[in-house]
């Protein structure tokens, strides 16, 4: 048996064929600490591969509402599409084998793009930026560094306004074509600062001109009137779409990538 396309016809955009085809269950992901599944959707003679996270299978956590998660995953895509920078795989909310929940495109990343690295040195080399210093032996500590990609500056910059509580080394999934997706955007969006990643890099350092172009399509877009915002509206709660609006007059003001607060751990972990 062939295996399913990965992209869909030009006809119908991946995001359609997620929300209209039919889903089938193939297996189960163990190693996440929510329900993933993996499964096929098909729809009018065209398959691709998906995640399907249904809301059931959300576990709880104290500082997130019970059940939102999924819906989170999908205002996390709806803001990387209205960046344009295509960061999120297309994902949609619809109902399943197991209820309502998110369903996102399957994206076979590509090995040999080394993104994260750790050096023994207290200085990272050109190409690099430094993250931290992070415990490998007992008694032995090594410089945690990520690449100098401006793939990786711009989720930095996506992460910002979502308020991404969990950005770990196993969520950057460079693909073919050398595009870089990120995945897993259930804790994002929580109207206290939450930013924990491991895109520190560039921390306090001058936004580039395409993010303050963006920044800015953003912060109209999210007007009481704008597309995004009504997108949004049926996806998380007033005060944090509110909270999304002054992340980014924040980002705007400074003109920097912000900096760790101090009030909240700043690296996930693990962190890979």
């Amino acid at each position: 048996m062939s295996a399913p396309e990965r992209i869909p016809p030009r006809s119908v955009t991946a995001a359609e064929l997620l929300a209209r085809g039919e889903l089938t269950v193939r297996g189960q992901i163990r190693d996440a600490s929510n329900a993933v599944l993996h499964c096929s959707v098909s729809h009018d003679g065209q398959e691709v591969l998906c995640v399907y996270k249904p809301v059931r299978g959300e576990r709880p956590l104290w500082d997130f509402p019970d059940g939102t998660l999924a819906q989170r995953e999908v205002a996390a895509y709806e803001v990387s599409e209205a960046t344009g920078w295509g960061l999120v795989p297309p994902t949609v909310l619809r109902d399943g084998p197991y209820g309502e929940g998110m369903c996102q495109l399957w994206i076979e990343g590509v090995p040999g793009s080394e993104l994260l690295a750790l050096v023994d040195a207290e200085e990272p080399e050109p190409g690099w930026k430094a993250i931290g210093l992070a415990e490998v032996d007992e008694g032995r500590t090594a410089l945690l560094v990520h690449a100098d990609d401006e793939r990786l500056r711009r989720l930095a910059v996506l992460d910002a306004v979502i308020n991404n509580a969990d950005r770990k080394g196993g969520h950057l999934l460079p693909a073919e074509g050398g595009r870089l997706y990120g995945i897993d955007h259930g804790v994002t969006f929580n109207t206290e600062n939450k930013l924990r990643t491991l895109l520190w890099g560039w921390a306090g350092e001058p936004l580039t001109g395409e993010a303050v172009d963006v920044l800015r399509s953003l912060k109209e877009t999210l007007g009481p009137s704008g597309a995004l915002a009504r997108r949004l509206a049926v996806l998380i709660t007033a005060a944090e779409l509110d909270a999304t609006r002054a992340r980014v007059d924040a980002l705007l003001d400074s003109g920097k990538h912000p900096e760790p607060s101090g009030e909240w751990p700043a690296i996930p972990w693990p962190p890979v």
